[in-house]
């Protein structure tokens, strides 16, 4: 029999990066703790690209980010980088660890100042403020995430409301709540319970 000396099997072309496209998130049946939620990116079964946070033992997947959402996020950090750079370490959505079970991922949060740059992730003592932006989300952080860092003692939380074009400015937890709760409009400001010589105007932050 003559060997078949046909070149060998080729793709059409090339297979770029762009092409994978990454299949949804397997079913995770939690509860899960903090450290098994982490080990679960070293296997690889949540991968870098994952939006997802862990609230209450379970891994929830998060909204995709959108123009308005993403945009208002730079103006927050622009805004708190020209005024706090010296005084606090400002985090642009990365988590904080608020117990065993709860692994959120706020917005923004600003830190108490740190010369080690904080090695590990923040936990609850050690933030001044957290700020979650919704433009479709504005339900899920109000009655999970707000209750959550309330329930932590975490003095000082926003939820930018970007649909109803408000900021929620959310102070003195006490019994899992914040009991001092005050909607911020346009034409009015803000200024953080923890650096009372800054002002925000809300026009700045709702863009």
């Amino acid at each position: 029999m003559t060997p078949d000396r046909r070149s060998p099997l080729r793709l059409t072309r090339h297979l770029r990066r762009a092409d994978i496209v990454r299949m949804a998130l397997p079913p995770l049946k939690g509860p899960f703790t903090v450290d098994t939620y982490q080990r679960l990116g070293e296997l690889g079964i949540l991968g870098e690209d994952d939006r997802v946070e862990l609230i209450g033992g379970q891994v929830v997947e998060m909204s995709p980010i959108g123009d308005r959402h993403a945009s208002c996020v730079r103006r927050l950090n622009g805004l708190f980088a020209r005024q706090l750079l010296d005084v606090a370490v400002i985090d642009v959505q990365n988590p904080v660890v608020l117990g065993q079970r709860d692994a959120p991922q706020p917005d923004v949060t600003l830190l108490a100042p740190r010369a080690d740059a904080y090695p590990h992730h923040p936990r609850a003592q050690d933030i001044l403020l957290v700020i979650e932006v919704a433009d479709t989300t504005a339900a899920y952080d109000r009655d999970l995430k707000l209750p959550l860092y309330a329930r932590v003692g975490i003095p000082e939380a926003w939820l930018v409301d970007l649909e109803r074009d408000r900021v929620q400015v959310c102070r003195e937890p006490a019994g899992g709540r914040y009991t001092s709760v005050r909607a911020v409009s346009r034409g009015n400001t803000i200024t953080p319970l923890r650096f009372p010589t800054m002002t925000v105007a809300a026009d700045d932050v709702l863009g």
